[in-house]
Parts: structure tokens; sequence; C-alpha cells
């Protein structure tokens, strides 16, 4: 038996070129470590939709449940499959398996460019936790009098405690251990309770709550409207941020900024107590415009594949990513057309390879 079994779910556009490099880093600490490691590949996305009329098999969960951890490339094509339908993948597998936690970590490395002029590599180093599985996603409502004057919609949100308690409890645990402000963590609550007057009030009646557990780590409270200001003014101010499903969602794009680019912003759907594999993936999209063009920077992917395995306890090896990633960045010598290069995909990440083993 290995001593990981990964589920690697390509998925569309530029989907399978990023899963190549993210297959390539798990070779290559494999290799370093001595690790008996796995990796089984799933074709579902919207080419299995046009073929089956469903984003994924039927027993998808039940196949999945066996794997220590999932890296899904990226799923949609809206020229093949509406939107709305292509995600139904991504969102089974985050409820399916109780992923409470998206953790979305924001630094920017030396040698990456961006176009905000207040971030740094000193001042970029936060994480966004966002409640991933109830609130505004929680897919409940409906379309009623379609064709008539009176035609409405209802999209209902759910919070409940449990989903909150969870979620704003793991973001405390989180800044204790980060201890970033004057060696004492900082957990910010990103709200919009003067205006949605019963969700986010309840959300921060919550964040109040498990506060008072937490007397050593500092609390701080924005509004949704005013972090997406502070987030380009000040962004040296936030440590944690905790935010609903919607908001995190929404935020953490424009985090994406902040470190240079979608082309370098990973995330990890976390199921915490390991009932169920969690499940990392770059945030960038398909961008089916690009796909086979080798054009796509790969270093998100191989981000999230130091989160797992920075997730599955492997310290080292996540450090050794990390440390590759920042030596072959630094050097500006292999960099994708959205770094301002020229280099390919692959050539990317066989630079992140190289620099791991050697």
């Amino acid at each position: 038996m290995p001593d990981y079994s990964i589920a690697v779910i390509p998925g569309d556009g530029v989907g399978g070129e990023i899963a190549s490099e993210a297959v390539k880093i798990l070779d290559a600490v494999k290799e370093k470590y001595g690790f008996a490691l796995e990796t089984v590949s799933f074709d579902w996305g919207c080419d299995y939709y046009l073929k089956y009329g469903t984003m994924m098999a039927d027993d998808m969960l039940d196949t999945l449940k066996g794997f220590d951890a999932i890296f899904l490339g990226c799923v949609g094509d809206a020229s093949k499959v509406s939107d709305h339908i292509s995600l139904s993948l991504l969102l089974t597998i985050r409820k399916g398996f109780d992923q409470y936690i998206n953790l979305r970590p924001i630094k920017l490395y030396p040698g990456v460019t961006t176009l905000i002029e207040t971030a740094s590599p000193e001042s970029i180093d936060m994480v966004v936790v966002r409640e991933n599985t109830e609130g505004e996603y929680a897919g409940l409502g409906g379309f009623f009098k379609l064709g008539s004057p009176d035609a409405f919609a209802l999209q209902t949100a759910v919070f409940t405690e449990k989903g909150c308690y969870r979620a704003i409890r793991y973001a405390f645990e989180l800044a204790r251990t980060r201890k970033k402000s004057s060696g004492k963590g900082m957990v910010t609550n990103c709200t919009k309770s003067n205006a949605l007057n019963y969700s986010m009030v309840f959300w921060d009646s919550v964040y109040q709550k498990v506060a008072k557990h937490y007397p050593d780590v500092k609390t701080d409270v924005a509004l949704v409207d005013a972090i997406t200001m502070w987030l380009i003014k000040n962004p040296e101010h936030f440590d944690v941020i905790v935010a609903s499903n919607l908001f995190g969602d929404i935020i953490t794009d424009l985090a994406a900024m902040l470190q240079g680019g979608l082309g370098f912003a990973a995330g990890g759907n976390i199921n915490p107590e390991g009932d169920y594999p969690s499940m990392f993936e770059p945030i960038h999209g398909s961008a089916p415009r690009y796909a086979g063009k080798a054009v796509v920077n790969p270093i998100a992917s191989i981000e999230s594949i130091r989160m797992m395995m920075e997730h599955l306890g492997e310290q080292q090896a996540a450090h050794d990513i990390e440390k590759a990633i920042i030596t072959v960045l630094a050097s500006g010598e292999v960099r994708t057309i959205d770094m301002g290069g020229n280099q390919k995909t692959h050539e990317v990440g066989d630079a992140v390879r190289q620099a791991i083993l050697y």
C-alpha cells in the first residue's frame, strides 16, 4: 500500500497542463523523500458532461473517499456547458466531504511584480479563511412566474451556528500559530452587518462568542467593502481574515493581485478533522482560450501541492517546495508570459522540480 494516494482531477481548459506540473512536483518530493505515493487521474468535467450528461460519475464521492487528498485543476468551459452546471463538480466535493474551510494564503514572493504599489514581500503575508459549505452558496432558492412581468428569483443564504462557529474558530486557531502582529496573531472579521441585518448580524454574534475563548489573539472588524479598499491601501495590516462564503470568494481574487496575479494563487478546501480527504487547487479558473498553448503559469498549482504536503504532515517536503518556488522566482530566469517572460508552463515546472531535487 502506498503511503499516500492522491486523486487528480485535471478538469477543463488549461487543467490538464497544470495538473501535469502538479504531478511533476509530487513525483519530485516522492523521489527526494522516498514516499510510496501514487496518483490516479479522473476525467470528470465538461467533456465528460457532453458525453454522459453529468459532470462526474454518480459514485464520485465513494470513489474519492479512499484517497488521502485530491488535486483539482480547474472546472468550467461556458462554450460547452453553462457555468452553473459545471460548478456542480466542485460544490459536490466541497459539500459532500464537509470541506468547510477554504484556505487562501496570500504571499508575495521576491522577484514577482504586482500592479499594486503598496505590495511588497514584506507587506503581503496574510491568510483568508472562507466558510466553504453554506452561506450564500447553500444552493437554496428558485425561479417563480418565469415568462411573466412578475417573474422573480429567490436565493437564500444559510448561516448556521455550527457552520459559522467552526470556520471562525479555525481562523482564531490559525492566528494563534502565526503570531504575526508583534507576537500576537489577529483575526479580522469580514462582515456587512450594517446592511445584511440578519445573516451577518448572526455571523458577527458568533465571531464575538468565539473571540472570548482566544484572549491571546487580537480582534478586528471591517465591512467587506472597506476591506476591498484597505487590502490595497494598507495590506500590511492584515493577518488572518475570516469571511463568509461569498465575501471570501470575492476578496481572495482581489488579494491575488497583491501577490502578482491569479497565476500565483492557490487554495485548499479543508476538512480539518480528516474524516474526508481535503482538496487543493489553483484558483485561476480554466482559461479555455489558453488551453493547449502551454503559456499558463503553473506556480499556483505547485503552491497547492505545497499546501497539500503541509496538510498531510509532510512539513519538510512543503518547506522544500516553497524554497524551490522562491529560488526560481527570485532568479527571474524562467518566467511565463504573465511574469514578462516567454517560457512554457512545463519549463517553469521543470525549474521548480530541479530546485527541489538539487
